[in-house]
């Protein structure tokens, strides 16, 4: 073997770990930790390796094996998620961390192991946090078991303290140099470019899986391209397909890969790096429920991880395609910020401990726990208590996400139902469906030629962990229950015949793409919905429901029943109904009796914004004029408080009885004449009172009217018998002496048939 930088460490490690029984590895890329800290442990009791990624496990186990001499499946072999190679007598497992809560959950002390290595810890997945504090509990309860763990980049001191204050070994890597160059173009130009530059392999490092597809499509139109080789390197190609590029080549060719190359992986024959700068990330969005992958900016410490790659073998090149003066973030968010914890919380639940006071590693927020327990309990894995079920502990057993896996529990492990979930689990992008369909995904599985055959194989793997004898006969129906008992929080009901707008359970609005098929139903399951990027200043865009599965609405139970109160526009009439929801979603409306506080918060509302009707104009006028500080907002709420119609609002109800007697005496709403009749008072802004009198009502008054405690003279607008204006005045005595004589020459031309006496003020 050649000599490696970790070679003068190994054996201080292995004595570290004797007498600490823990330790923290810090070693820079190249140092050689991988291949060879596991095999020295191994020499003294089974040793368990952690990979994040399947790919890196299978590699490095053939690497070890390579360098000892060792057979892959006796001395060293490899355990990952529905893909074995292992025999009772191997003393060195390669495993991804998933593999190790599985174990942890069936023997929570790791009694076949003496020790336990968690590799390339920096990279924060999941599985790697809960990986290591599960171990940490058999670590504190088995004195023999030792446990290491090992990074390039780590915060080392956070690790030692969680373990205890435990040693931490640094040690330096044997790497060549590498010129980082910065180059913003599009990459196939690039890659062609640099084509005789490249003495092996040009390792491009994309965001995902259709990017390396795009890119590979406009490489192979390249002239300049012919004869080059472009391989993908991604999680959903089938493990062959990610082996294959693994394997020395001995000339030219392109490398399309995810940032599972980042790490640990040694591709062969690196000359040149290309890194897009992008990376995919999960996140969780609590708010509209929804998983997401989404393009971001890599950090700056995998940008450095993605470089190192070309200098692992000889001196590189990496090729940076952003400008020189981007500043990014010095390092990624871990996984367990950002992502669901429904496997993780029931992960800890069957190994049988509660998620709530779990001793992370680093605790996620307590509402994204709470969160994670709440889908448990939708999909029947945990009671009301939160403890698990007995249908809990069958999807713990399941490798597969908690939803997935009730999907195939509630499809008795049929066929079509595994192919599905074993599609969803690998982010295999579904085809575009040309024509209408009732479910994207039973379209997209219930043809074998279809499907791509390491989804098949994967299918028929989680077939056989079904406890009981799987079933063939699931009809179409069956199947989009299935679906639904795996997304029960992912309803949603279209919004309107033919839209392609939907109303999600969680409450926020989202649309169906184009290339689903399930163009009638009313009511879904959104199984795949993606979050729209957000542009620099539109407004923040629906999610975008990629997969439906179309339901009945007898399928679905109401989650809760609320009374719904609504004023009729043009009736003015509040009425209530009671409304059956799931989650967000209204599925059932009946008649209810009004209650009379809701009914009365929606008149006042409708009442205020309506604004003063002429009768309630006139009411304020008069309390001005009395000098009553009444707001109209006031009595609207007091003479609504109770109200079913806006028909029923009388603000002069709303008056204290105080008041409304101060009002008839301060501002009278109308005045009785001589003769009897009573005469509406009209209350001006400018503080006067006026009234509309005919002439001969007044025959006998001698004096204006006064009105209130001020004696504010009344304004009279005096009408003809025909009702028509003659005169306005606020001096009836002046006009008795000064103009009634001209008017009653024209009165009686006009009205002869009336009596208009001489001396109005006697009246004869």
């Amino acid at each position: 073997m050649d000599t490696l930088p970790i070679d003068a460490h190994v054996p201080r490690i292995v004595d570290l770990l004797k007498s600490h029984r823990a330790v923290v590895i810090t070693a820079a890329p190249g140092a050689g930790k991988t291949t060879r800290v596991p095999p020295a442990l191994a020499a003294d009791s089974p040793v368990l390796l952690l990979q994040p990624r399947r790919v890196a496990a299978r590699a490095i186990a053939r690497r070890i094996a390579a360098e000892r001499g060792w057979t892959i499946g006796r001395e060293v072999g490899w355990h990952v998620r529905l893909d074995r190679k292992f025999t009772k007598d191997t003393r060195l497992l390669v495993a991804t961390e998933g593999i190790l809560t599985a174990r942890l959950q069936e023997d929570p002390l790791l009694s076949g192991f003496g020790a336990v290595v968690l590799d390339e810890f920096h990279e924060r997945s999941i599985h790697a946090d809960l990986g290591l504090a599960l171990v940490r509990e058999a670590w504190r309860s088995r004195r023999d078991l030792r446990l290491a763990v090992m990074s390039a980049t780590l915060d080392a001191r956070q690790v030692s303290a969680f373990l205890d204050d435990c040693p931490v070994v640094e040690v330096e890597g044997r790497t060549f140099p590498v010129e980082v160059r910065y180059d913003p173009k599009p990459i196939e130009d690039v890659i062609a470019r640099l084509k005789p530059e490249a003495s092996g392999a040009m390792l491009c490092f994309l965001p995902g899986a259709p990017e390396i597809r795009r890119t590979a499509d406009r490489l192979s139109q390249l002239p300049a391209m012919a004869g080059v080789p472009v391989l993908p390197l991604h999680g959903s190609l089938d493990a062959d397909a990610q082996d294959e590029v693994l394997r020395p080549f001995g000339g030219r060719r392109v490398i399309l890969a995810t940032n599972i190359a980042e790490t640990t992986l040694t591709v062969p024959d690196v000359s040149i790096v290309l890194d897009s700068g992008l990376v995919k990330v999960a996140r969780y969005d609590p708010e509209r429920l929804i998983d997401s992958l989404e393009t971001e900016r890599v950090s700056l410490d995998s940008a450095n991880q993605r470089a190192g790659r070309a200098g692992r073998t000889r001196p590189g090149v990496a090729i940076r395609l952003w400008d020189s003066r981007d500043r990014l973030r010095p390092h990624s968010d871990p996984e367990i910020a950002r992502v669901d914890l429904a496997s993780v919380a029931l992960d800890i639940l069957a190994w049988g401990g509660d998620p709530t006071s779990f001793a992370f590693f680093e605790a996620p927020p307590p509402a994204a726990v709470d969160r994670a327990l709440t889908l448990l309990g939708r999909l029947g894995a945990v009671d009301a208590d939160r403890k698990l079920t007995s249908l809990g502990r069958d999807l713990a057993r399941l490798p597969l996400h908690p939803r997935l896996a009730r999907i195939l529990v509630a499809a008795h492990g049929a066929t079509t139902a595994a192919r599905a979930c074993a599609l969803l689990s690998e982010r295999h992008v579904v085809p575009p469906r040309h024509g209408a369909t009732a479910c994207d995904l039973l379209s997209a599985v219930d043809d074998e030629r279809s499907v791509p055959e390491h989804v098949i194989r994967i299918a028929r793997d989680l077939q056989k962990l079904w406890p009981k004898s799987a079933t063939d006969a699931l009809d179409d129906d069956e199947f989009r229950r299935a679906v639904l008992a795996g997304y029960p929080d992912r309803v949603a009901r279209r919004r309107a015949a033919g839209s392609d707008k939907f109303l999600l359970a969680s409450g926020t609005g989202a649309r169906l793409a184009r290339e689903s098929g399930v163009h009638s139903a009313e009511f879904i399951v959104a199984v795949d919905v993606a979050a729209m990027p957000f542009r620099e200043g539109a407004p923040p865009a629906d999610p975008l429901i990629r997969l439906a599965t179309g339901i009945e609405r007898e399928w679905l139970q109401p989650t809760s029943a609320e009374i719904r109160h609504e004023l009729d526009p043009e009736s003015g009439v509040v009425r209530a109904e009671r409304v059956e929801l799931y989650d967000a979603i209204a599925i059932g409306r009946h008649p209810a009796a009004c209650d009379p506080e809701a009914a009365g918060k929606l008149v006042v509302a409708e009442y205020l914004r309506r604004g003063p009707a002429d009768d309630d104009r006139k009411l304020l006028q008069r309390l001005t004029f009395a000098g009553l500080g009444e707001s109209f907002e006031d009595l609207v709420r007091e003479a609504g408080r109770l109200a079913r119609a806006l028909s029923e609002v009388r603000l002069e109800d709303a008056l204290q009885p105080a008041t409304a007697h101060r009002l008839a005496e301060a501002a009278p709403a109308t005045i009785r004449l001589p003769k009897g009749r009573q005469v509406r008072l009209e209350y001006r802004d400018d503080g006067g009172v006026a009234a509309s009198v005919r002439i001969q009502d007044l025959f006998g008054v001698t004096t204006t009217p006064r009105i209130g405690p001020r004696r504010v003279p009344l304004t009279l607008s005096l009408l003809s018998p025909g009702g028509k204006p003659v005169q306005v005045t606020s001096d009836l005595e002046g006009f008795w002496a000064r103009d009634y004589a001209r008017v009653r020459k024209e009165l009686s031309r006009r009205y002869p048939k009336h009596r208009w006496p001489i001396d109005p003020a006697s009246g004869s």
